[in-house]
C-alpha cells in the first residue's frame, strides 16, 4: 500500500469537472482522491458510485443520496473542493455545496463537511446524514418549505377595496399519505385538467406532515363528484380558503386572478411562484402581480421521523404584498356600470377628473374583464367632435362666436355632399353657438376651408388626441390623420374622416373644455405623469364652447337630462354605418367629465337616442342636483325642432 499523506492539503475549489486518474495501489490512495471522487459521483446522479467511497453499506448511500434529490426538488447540483486536513489515519474535508432548488426558488449553498477514516482499502468517507449537511442527524431528513403571502387589495381613492373575497377550494395533498406521489399527482392534476409537473415539483420537497395547496377552484366550480373523485386519491385533501379574487367593480380594469397554474401563466409572470399561488391573468391584477402577490418566504428545514420541523437550514425572506391604490371612485364607476347596462347591446363609458386627469370610472356593457374598449377602444367620434372643431376654428382667428353659417338639410363642399341628420335644418343662418348645439355637420362642413386641416390636427392635438401619454394598462389616445383636400378637411370637421377617438380621450376633452387646461389621464396614485399647469387654450374661446354645450343640454336634449341640473354641458350625436350605429355623449357636470358610445344595431330603433339614456341613468344614480327624472323618450330632431327665427 501507499503510505498515508500527512499535513493539510488545499485542493483545488474550480468545481468537479474532471475525473481524476489514479495511478496509485489502493482504491483510495488519498483523502482528496476519495473525496473529490465521491462529490463527482453524487453531483452526477451517480449515488452507487459515490457509495463506494462511504465505508457502509452501498444500498443505504443509494437511497439517502436519492432522498435528497426529491426532497430539495432539485434542478441541478454542483460543489467545489475546500481544505482538507489530515491527523494521522483521520481526516476531516470541507466542500460547498450549491443546490438550485428549481425555477422561482432559490440557490441554496452552504459548506459542507465530511470525515475520513484510513483501513484496509485506503481512506473511505465515514457515513452519516451530516455528510449531506453538517446539521442534519440520525432519522433527520430535508425538505423545502413555502409560507405564501395574502393577496393584496386594489383600492379606490378613498381605500375601499375593489376585490372581494372567494371562497375557493384548494385542492391538495398530504405528501405522508401518498403511496407513489407521482401516480397520486397525475391523477389529482388530470382530475383537475392541470399540468401536473408544477404541482409534483411543490409535492416532492414539501414536508412530508404538511397539506401542500396545488389547486384552487372557486366554489361553483366544484360539485359533489368532484369531491368524491379526489377522495379516492391516496394522499389528496381539499380545504375551504377565502382567497381575494373577484371584482366588485371595474372588471376591466381590476382584471381576474387564476389560483392554479392555469392558462399556463408561470411562463409570461415573472416571480418565484409555486403550483397554488395566486396569478394575475388581465388588468391592474396582471401588471401589478409582483406587488399584489409578494412572494413565498422560502426555508430548507430539516424534519423528525414524525414530520416536525428541528432547525431551519436556510431561510429567504418573501416580499410582502402590498395594496394598490387607484384613482377609482366606487360611486362614479357604479353609476357608469349602470349607464352600460341600459344599452341595448355593448357600450363604454370613461369618467375623469377635469381638474387633473385621474379617471374615475371606466365601464363596459359587456362585463366581460378581458373588454378594455372603454380605455383602448378606436372609434370615429361624428358630430360630438363639433366640440373641438369648434375650438380648431375660433382658434384659426377666421371664425367668431358671431359667425353665422346655413344650417341647411345638406350642401355640396369639395364635390362631396353633406346631409344633415335626419335632413334636419335650422332657419335662417345661426351663429356658431347654435350651430354647435345642434351640432349641424352641415354648417361645420362649410367651415373647412376657413379652418384648414392644420389647425383642426393642431387643436386635436392639444386636447390630448394622438398625444403620448403614459398609462399602466393599454390605452388609445385616438390618432388624426387629414390630407389637404377640401371634402376631406370637411369631413374631418365633424369627425369622420381621419379621427379616430377612445372613450377615455373624448372624456378627457370634455375635462380640458370644463377646466381650461388638458392633463394627462391617471388611473394609480402617485404614479401619474407631472401635470403642466399651462392653459393650450384661449378662455373666450372655451366659453363659447361652454355655451353651446350648455344650449344643447337645454334644447335638444330636455327633459330626459333636467335631472343634470343648470351645470350639466354636454353633446350628442350619432356615427351611421352599414352594421353599426354610434351614439356618443360627451360632457361634464360638477367636478366630472365624461364620454359614452353606445354600439347600436341600426335596426333596432331609429330614433332612440340611447347614449342621451345612457348618460341619464349615469347622472340618476349619482344624485345629480335638478329636477325630478321624467323618464319621457328623447327624440332626434325633426326640421320643425331644428326651425328657429329667421
Amino acid at each position: 500500500m501507499s503510505p498515508r499523506p500527512l499535513g493539510r492539503i488545499a485542493a483545488a475549489g474550480t468545481g468537479l469537472l474532471a475525473t481524476v486518474s489514479l495511478v496509485a495501489c489502493t482504491p483510495h490512495p488519498s483523502p482528496e482522491v476519495a473525496v473529490r471522487s465521491f462529490l463527482l459521483a453524487w453531483q452526477d446522479g451517480d449515488y452507487a458510485e459515490a457509495a463506494r467511497y462511504t465505508d457502509v453499506e452501498a444500498a443505504e448511500v443509494e437511497s439517502t443520496l436519492a432522498d435528497v434529490h426529491d426532497q430539495l426538488d432539485l434542478a441541478s447540483l454542483r460543489f467545489d473542493l475546500g481544505l482538507i486536513s489530515e491527523d494521522g489515519e483521520s481526516a476531516t474535508a470541507e466542500f460547498e455545496a450549491n443546490a438550485d432548488l428549481g425555477i422561482g426558488d432559490p440557490t441554496w449553498t452552504y459548506t459542507g463537511e465530511m470525515p475520513l477514516q484510513w483501513g484496509p482499502d485506503g481512506w473511505e468517507i465515514s457515513w452519516s446524514p451530516s455528510v449531506v449537511h453538517p446539521e442534519l442527524s440520525e432519522g433527520e431528513r430535508l425538505a423545502v418549505s413555502y409560507q405564501s403571502q395574502e393577496r393584496g387589495q386594489i383600492l379606490d381613492r378613498e381605500g375601499s377595496s375593489l376585490v372581494t373575497p372567494d371562497s375557493v377550494t384548494a385542492f391538495g395533498v398530504l405528501p405522508s399519505a401518498m403511496d407513489d406521489k407521482e401516480e397520486g399527482v397525475s391523477e389529482l392534476a388530470d382530475l383537475l385538467d392541470e399540468d401536473p409537473d408544477p404541482l409534483l415539483q411543490r409535492v416532492r420537497s414539501a414536508p412530508p406532515e404538511e397539506f401542500q395547496p396545488l389547486v384552487l377552484l372557486r366554489d361553483a366550480n366544484v360539485d359533489a363528484s368532484l369531491l368524491r373523485q379526489a377522495s379516492q386519491i391516496a394522499g389528496a385533501e381539499t380545504q375551504e380558503v377565502e382567497v381575494n379574487m373577484t371584482p366588485a367593480l371595474a372588471p376591466s380594469l381590476v382584471g381576474d386572478v387564476a389560483g392554479t397554474s392555469e392558462h399556463r401563466v408561470s411562463a409570461r409572470v415573472p416571480g418565484p411562484y409555486q403550483a397554488g399561488d395566486t396569478v394575475g391573468l388581465n388588468g391592474l391584477q396582471s401588471i401589478f402581480q409582483n406587488e399584489l402577490a409578494g412572494s413565498a418566504t422560502t426555508q430548507v428545514v430539516a424534519l423528525d421521523a414524525g414530520g416536525e420541523v428541528t432547525d431551519v437550514l436556510d431561510s429567504w425572506e418573501g416580499e410582502l404584498s402590498g395594496q394598490i391604490q387607484t384613482t377609482l371612485d366606487s360611486g362614479v364607476q357604479s353609476a357608469a356600470e349602470s349607464a352600460v347596462e341600459t344599452l341595448p347591446d355593448n357600450g363604454y363609458m370613461v369618467a375623469v377628473d377635469p381638474d387633473n386627469g385621474e379617471i374615475l370610472a371606466a365601464a363596459n356593457g359587456s362585463e366581460s374583464a378581458t373588454d378594455d374598449g372603454a380605455l383602448n377602444g378606436s372609434f370615429p367620434p361624428g358630430p360630438v367632435f363639433t366640440l373641438i372643431s369648434t375650438m380648431a376654428a375660433l382658434e384659426s382667428g377666421t371664425v367668431t362666436r358671431e359667425t353665422t353659417s346655413e344650417c341647411a338639410a345638406q350642401a355640396e363642399v369639395g364635390g362631396r355632399t353633406f346631409v344633415n341628420p335626419s335632413q334636419g335644418y335650422l332657419a335662417g343662418e345661426p351663429d356658431l353657438v347654435r350651430n354647435l348645439s345642434y351640432a349641424c355637420t352641415v354648417a361645420y362642413a362649410q367651415f373647412a376651408d376657413q379652418v384648414g386641416a392644420d389647425n383642426i390636427a393642431d387643436t386635436a392635438g392639444r386636447f390630448g388626441i394622438g398625444a403620448d401619454w403614459q398609462m399602466p394598462l393599454p390605452s388609445d389616445p385616438g390618432s388624426i390623420d387629414i390630407n389637404d383636400e377640401e371634402a376631406d378637411v370637411a369631413s374631418a370637421m365633424i369627425g369622420e374622416h381621419g379621427i379616430e377617438v377612445s372613450p377615455l380621450s373624448m372624456a378627457l376633452a370634455a375635462g380640458a373644455i370644463a377646466d381650461g387646461n388638458w392633463h394627462a389621464p391617471t388611473l394609480i396614485r402617485e404614479e401619474g405623469p407631472e401635470q403642466e399647469e399651462t392653459s393650450p387654450f384661449q378662455e373666450e374661446h372655451l366659453e363659447v364652447v361652454r355655451e353651446g354645450m350648455r344650449d344643447a343640454v337645454d334644447q335638444r336634449m330636455m327633459p330626459e337630462l333636467a335631472v343634470g341640473g343648470p351645470d350639466l354641458h354636454g353633446q350628442w350625436s350619432r356615427v351611421e354605418g352599414d352594421d353599426l350605429s354610434l351614439h356618443w355623449f360627451v360632457g361634464y357636470q360638477d367636478g366630472v367629465a365624461f364620454a359614452l358610445v353606445a354600439e347600436v344595431d341600426p335596426s333596432v330603433s331609429l330614433w332612440q337616442p340611447y347614449a342621451v339614456m345612457g348618460v341619464q341613468s349615469f347622472l340618476t344614480e349619482l344624485g345629480s342636483p335638478g329636477v325630478e327624472e321624467q323618464g319621457l323618450p328623447a327624440q332626434e330632431p325633426t326640421e320643425a325642432d331644428l326651425s328657429g327665427p329667421e
